[in-house]
């Protein structure tokens, strides 16, 4: 009793101690974070404002320009330049009488302010109860994932409206108070957008059935108003086009992320086409809007609504990329019951809306349908697959926990320098580490053929200059081999062909199989290897930039023989023409040696056998002399893959601290798999 009274006060002070510098923390992070989001706005707008006119806002300028159509006393409609509605005209139309100057500023930085509105209401939308650290950093957070979303790029690029319907029905489902109010905004939407319309069943069967009038009511109003202003534009629009099918663009192309637009591009068409959009697209409503009207019921109000945009998304017989903020939206629910496993669908959301299909996806035939409708696929997987969680499972708030290795000693006090990087035990999602080695190749793709520049002129000039003063340095040191070793082996057909097989072939596989092996059977040495894989490609991007370098075979009057590439005629300025697929001057350092010899040392440190061990070190040891003997990399690019491979490791080894043991790692899985069967059964 009198330890207890006499620590009482004690440990308030210590936990007021220990929360202050938590909220410390968190502000600053929020700081960060409004910093970014500002940086994001001040780019989005510079680039914008910085395109020559007639490049920028094209979509504006053919609307309210000295030609746009609100300016023709003809039909809006007679160039199906005009995809808005009839209302939308209507609301435009004083627009005509600003200047260019002043509508293009006005325009960029009202938009941005839309987005910026967006952002904080989308935050205050999240479904209740949020943690303290969830509430502080969500609007920033918001802030910065519309900034980088594409259809807001497509939006401010274009000069698009698509911003103020999406605004418009947050705002009357979370900030309006009273149901016609609410009703009145949704109806405002759906006068310009008509798909909003299916936020009516979403009222009506939540409870809501005076906003669901309002909304019906305030519509036939604007549309009406529209109509007895422009009686023949609202029946072009209305009836002749169908509510807009067939404006602004070719109903097949790829921006049209609808299922009609999708259908047309696998090949169907007329009557066929129209039956089956109506088939699919009425089960993709009843099934979207029945899921939408369960999880408001549930008290997920927002994701209710981005299910029920996913929905318009699909239906509509043109969708936009500028109108499909909807499906980032889709962002807040949450799927899976382990830990490891809830980021798996805020991350595709995030990479589909962000990033261009081709960095989503690889470029092969097989994948072309898949990547042509991406942004569709999220659509409808939000509207009807996606096994959101409601608020009353108890992994909602309280997932299975990730399992993490007991931290091994180490010889100096500062390592790791991050122990959050702690080394976890379970499994990773497959999906998810798909998704994140597609994008960070594509990514590392990019930067590779960007790093040397113009490869016709000064890149290839400075490349070439670095080749020489690398032969410089082998004829030094006495390691100038190149030249005898590729004219030995090409004398020998087999030995030639061998080489070049391996070259071509073995260099993305064995990495490949190595993370396979390591992902199925080892999980924890999984992430281990993997981390210091990354760190090693990363400190090669650093090379490529930094010192461009001709490999020996675009070497001229060196007389190597490009025995993978075939003959190279140096007298053409463009004789490096693999370089528009790939950087034929990032040799510096050998990814192709660094890669294959960090499969060896991951195999020799894993492998329970002496032979399988061998195996692994033979195989840096081939790669070597293939890449010597085609002729596509000297002697000290394999020191320089060496340098970052080793680099890789030594960060890792900093970072996150040395590799878990097996036995205590073992012994720490299985009771995180008894916990989970346990708590399952529960």
């Amino acid at each position: 009793m009198a330890n207890a009274e006499h620590s009482g006060r004690p440990a308030k002070a210590f936990g007021a101690t220990a929360v202050g510098p938590a909220r410390a923390r968190l502000r600053v992070a929020r700081l960060g974070l409004w910093l970014v989001a500002a940086v994001l706005a001040v780019r989005q707008v510079a680039v914008v404002l910085a395109t020559p006119r007639g490049d920028r806002l094209t979509d504006l300028e053919t609307w309210v320009g000295p030609n746009g159509v609100l300016h023709v006393k003809g039909s809006l409609y007679d160039s199906t330049r005009f995809t808005g509605t009839p209302f939308g005209g209507l609301v435009l139309k004083p627009l005509t009488r600003s200047a260019e100057q002043a509508l293009g500023w006005g325009w960029t930085f009202g938009s941005l302010l839309l987005v910026v509105a967006l952002g904080l209401v989308a935050a205050r939308a999240l479904p209740q109860p949020v943690s303290r650290r969830t509430a502080l950093l969500a609007a920033p957070v918001a802030v910065c994932l519309l900034m980088l979303s594409l259809p807001v790029r497509n939006a401010f690029w274009l000069g698009q409206t698509s911003i103020i319907p999406v605004l418009l029905v947050l705002l009357g489902c979370f900030v309006v108070r009273g149901e016609r109010a609410s009703g009145a905004l949704i109806g405002l939407a759906a006068a310009l957008q008509p798909t909003m319309l299916l936020f009516i069943p979403l009222l009506w069967f939540t409870g809501r059935r005076r906003g669901a009038a309002s909304t019906g009511l305030t519509f036939a109003a604007s549309t009406a108003l529209a109509w007895a202003a422009m009686p023949h534009d609202s029946y072009t629009y209305w009836v002749h086009h169908m509510v807009g099918v067939g404006l602004g663009g070719d109903a097949d192309d790829l921006a049209n992320q609808s299922l009609h637009g999708a259908l047309l591009r696998l090949g169907l068409t007329g009557p066929v086409e129209i039956g089956f959009f109506f088939a699919f697209g009425a089960a993709v409503a009843v099934i979207g809007l029945r899921r939408a009207v369960r999880y408001a019921r549930d008290g997920q109000l927002l994701l209710a609504v981005a299910i029920t945009g996913c929905v318009a998304v699909a239906v509509s017989p043109m969708t936009w990329q500028h109108q499909l903020l909807w499906v980032l939206l889709a962002v807040v629910g949450r799927v899976g019951r382990r830990a490891s496993d809830r980021y798996v669908w805020p991350v595709s959301v995030v990479l589909v809306t962000t990033l261009p299909a081709k960095m989503v996806l690889p470029n092969m035939t097989p994948l072309y349908s898949v990547r042509d409708n991406v942004i569709l696929l999220a659509a409808l997987a939000a509207a009807t697959l996606v096994p959101f969680l409601s608020r009353t499972s108890p992994y909602y708030r309280a997932p299975i926990p990730t399992q993490y290795a007991p931290a091994v000693p180490t010889r100096f006090r500062r390592i790791p320098l991050l122990p959050f990087l702690r080394r976890v035990l379970t499994r990773p999602n497959l999906l998810l580490e798909l998704l994140l080695i597609r994008v960070t190749y594509a990514a590392y793709s990019r930067v590779r053929l960007a790093a040397t520049g113009d490869s016709n002129s000064a890149g290839r000039a400075r490349a070439e200059e670095h080749g020489h003063q690398i032969l410089d340095i082998e004829r030094f040191l006495r390691i100038d081999i190149e030249h005898a070793v590729n004219h030995a082996v090409v004398k020998v057909d087999r030995l030639r062909d061998f080489f070049d097989f391996y070259y071509e072939s073995f260099h993305f596989f064995v990495p490949l199989t190595v993370l396979g092996v390591l992902y199925w059977r080892r999980p924890v040495d999984y992430r281990w290897a993997r981390s210091a894989l990354g760190i090693a490609t990363l400190l090669a991007l650093v090379g490529f930039w930094l010192y461009p370098l001709a490999p020996p075979r675009l070497m001229p009057g060196l007389g190597i023989i490009d025995t993978v590439h075939g003959a190279q005629d140096f007298s053409k300025p463009d004789y490096g023409t693999l370089t528009a697929l790939t950087n034929q001057y990032a040799a510096m350092p050998s990814l192709h040696f660094g890669w294959s010899l960090w499969c060896g040392l991951v195999i020799a440190i894993v492998a329970p056998r002496w032979w399988m061990k061998a195996l692994g070190l033979l195989h840096p040891f081939l790669t070597a002399c293939a890449i010597v003997a085609t002729g596509n990399h000297w002697v000290l690019d394999a020191a320089g893959g060496a340098a970052v491979v080793g680099g890789g490791f030594g960060l890792t080894y900093v970072l996150q601290g040395p590799r878990a043991r097996l036995r205590t790692a073992a012994a720490v899985s299985s009771r995180s798999e008894e916990f989970e069967k346990d708590r399952t059964r529960s």
